[in-house]
């Protein structure tokens, strides 16, 4: 499968590196990297990348995916109407068109996304809709497809988005696969405020265990004591307890509070919502038992960890 990978002067570095190592880790697609004119394209950080192709000599026909990368340049790509046209032609042609984080701004220069429902980097959000007001713009999800329309949210989000993409074209043993050689988290679609299934999760060998599983995931605040999973799954709870451990690895109550402690590591990360809030939300019950998990499962205090995440407002 051919893709093109478009950048310009001030793209988002792991916007092209993420979906790149994603797509290249399966060794089943052709990646080429299209810019305004081939060779050396400065991200934002300032670092260069070799475009293989320009827009000049490269017919914008024959790629199955055409993946449109976010920055900070990308308002002043837009203006770009050689970039712009080539984006049109290429996408016209394609089977599936996407873009990381700010890169929607480009497909929706290129009038591609009119009347979608489209996802961006939450700091796009006021802009697209005062921009591009034939958007259905929504910045809550990871990322979104909208028919053959993909679009992600920022940076990292962008190899959620590629994992999604080789799940949709080859199946989900495939993207787990390449999420595991990776070393990074395989996540579901949904939105921001569902987390991330990481390398410590085998997925479910039966469909009663996948219920389970599926509901833990869905709503991580949830009641999921041993005898609610068993329920929703249609076993005993001794059978679920037995079978859970087997197919999971851990037992139910040591993965429902990993992944409670996920999506608490992703509101931390996201949003400003008080650590007491949170802690019922998410089914700890108390700020002090969100704090004591939290500690002993990442290793410092839910503060500490949300202030790690503060101190920039740039975004792609």
């Amino acid at each position: 499968m051919r893709v093109a990978f478009v950048i310009y002067d001030g793209f988002q570095g792991l916007d092209l590196t993420g979906p790149f190592e994603v797509l290249q880790a399966t060794g089943r697609y052709e990646c080429l990297v299209v810019g305004p004119q081939a060779g050396p394209v400065t991200s934002s950080s300032g670092l260069p990348v070799i475009a293989s192709h320009g827009v000049g000599d490269l017919p914008p026909e024959g790629f199955d995916t055409v993946l449109v990368v976010g920055g900070t340049g990308v308002d002043r790509a837009r203006g770009d109407a050689a970039l712009v046209r080539w984006v049109t032609g290429a996408a016209r042609d394609a089977r599936r068109v996407a873009a990381v984080c700010s890169g929607v701004i480009l497909l929706a220069e290129a009038g591609l996304l009119d009347g979608r429902r489209v996802t961006s980097h939450w700091g796009r959000e006021a802009q697209l809709r005062a921009e591009y007001p034939a958007l259905r713009v929504d910045c809550d999800p990871i990322f979104i497809r909208d028919g053959r329309i993909w679009t992600s949210a920022g940076v990292t989000a962008g190899m959620d988005l590629a994992l999604a993409l080789v799940e949709d074209d080859h199946g989900r043993a495939a993207a787990h696969a390449v999420a595991r050689e990776l070393v990074m988290f395989l996540r579901r679609p949904g939105s921001q405020s569902q987390f991330s299934v990481p390398l410590w999760s085998a997925q479910p060998a039966s469909d009663p265990i996948r219920v389970a599983v599926t509901a833990v995931q869905t709503d991580p605040g949830a009641r999921h004591s041993v005898a609610d999973l068993a329920e929703c799954s249609g076993l005993s709870p001794r059978h679920l307890q037995r079978r859970f451990t087997a197919e999971m690895g851990v037992p139910p109550s040591v993965y429902v509070e990993r992944v409670r402690i996920e999506a608490a590591r992703r509101a931390l990360a996201e949003g400003d919502e008080p650590v007491e809030a949170l802690a019922r939300r998410l089914g700890f019950g108390t700020g002090e038992t969100l704090r004591r998990a939290f500690h002993r499962r990442v290793g410092v205090a839910p503060s500490d960890y949300r202030d790690r995440f503060r101190g920039t407002k740039e975004y792609a």
